[in-house]
């Protein structure tokens, strides 16, 4: 009772109602939300608190950003999830919100976009920076397991290395990535390697061009710390899945690197393990493994620690506990 007391003292003012609307549609930073709102920083901040305090949203912290989001859990995070269902879509005011929401997205997406049209053509390069692929790519085979795997998805392919590296144990492999130049490359790729039953196609990881039960195997690499709705497109990686497929995640770990921001696109600064586990259990999937790459040392600098989860869709037989491995890079 109190839990929800506290919640609708602290969701019962207009500004607060309208910051409930904003992140009802996904997280957002302070800055963002100033400029949604049109209100001072200091004004949106005191209320963020409030209503953080009040149980109504999480509060993340990634190097230099905070991102607010409404609270998934508890009583208040009900509470916030119910009034935004119940805001009147019509109102003058929330639709002028909602129009400088998007423009928010829009000029993140160019962003990104821009980035990825400039260094398609020497994405590997770039990729290799971070950790090495070779070791990575290891893991993720041995995660996997043997296959054969059926149909297999690749979301965000990028350049299709993924896709390439499951070729023989896939008897069909498609590719879906938004950048038209990424697909360039990638068709380019799978033609010199003469693999026929492979396939690009451009899309949207948020709405995938694929029927319910659809794949055995989906994989999504470096692709979640790009995305303001990480959890989203999981729950759409769920959907396109068969009953017992799988899922294979590869991303960072958080980290502090607040340079990859402007440099490379980043939205988020790596992704927690309890994160994770958030968004596969919405999604409606079980995690079956996780493993732990720490970074290895190059030029005196340390590199990015990357995690791998396996998921996978209900319907086959349990049985498979989660188990957590970490490898030393030599």
């Amino acid at each position: 009772m109190d839990e929800l007391l506290a919640g609708l003292r602290g969701i019962a003012e207009t500004t607060r109602l309208r910051i409930v609307f904003v992140l009802s549609h996904g997280e957002f930073n302070v800055s963002e939300l100033t400029q949604i709102l049109g209100q001072s920083q200091p004004r949106i901040s005191r209320h963020l608190k409030l209503m953080t305090e009040s149980g109504l949203l999480n509060r993340h912290k990634e190097g230099s950003w905070v991102l607010f989001r409404l609270r998934d859990e508890g009583a208040g995070g009900a509470l916030a999830r119910t009034i935004a269902e119940l805001l009147p879509a019509g109102d003058s005011t929330l639709s002028a919100d909602a129009a400088r929401l998007e423009e928010v997205r829009q000029a993140r997406t160019e962003r990104a976009a821009e980035f990825f049209r400039i260094n398609a053509a020497n994405w590997e390069t770039l990729r290799s920076l971070h950790i090495r692929e070779e070791e990575v790519e290891v893991a993720m085979q041995r995660l996997a397991g043997p296959g054969p795997f059926g149909t297999h998805l690749d979301l965000g392919t990028g350049t299709g290395r993924v896709l390439r590296l499951f070729a023989p144990q896939t008897a069909q492999g498609i590719g879906i990535d938004s950048s038209r130049e990424m697909l360039a490359i990638a068709r380019a790729a799978i033609e010199d390697a003469r693999m026929r039953h492979l396939q690009m196609r451009h899309g949207d990881i948020f709405a995938l061009p694929f029927p319910n039960d659809y794949a055995d195997f989906v994989t999504i690499h470096q692709v979640l710390h790009y995305l303001d709705e990480p959890g989203r497109a999981l729950a759409e990686a769920a959907r396109v899945l068969k009953p017992g497929g799988r899922l294979l995640i590869v991303d960072f770990a958080p980290h502090e690197l607040e340079q990859l921001r402007e440099e490379q696109a980043h939205r988020r600064l790596g992704i927690a393990g309890e994160q994770m586990i958030g968004w596969l259990r919405r999604a409606g999937l079980d995690l079956m493994s996780q493993e732990v790459l720490p970074p290895p040392w190059r030029n005196g600098e340390e590199g990015l620690t990357v995690s791998i989860w396996l998921a996978r869709a209900p319907g086959e037989a349990a049985g498979h506990a989660v188990t957590q491995t970490a490898a030393r890079s030599e």
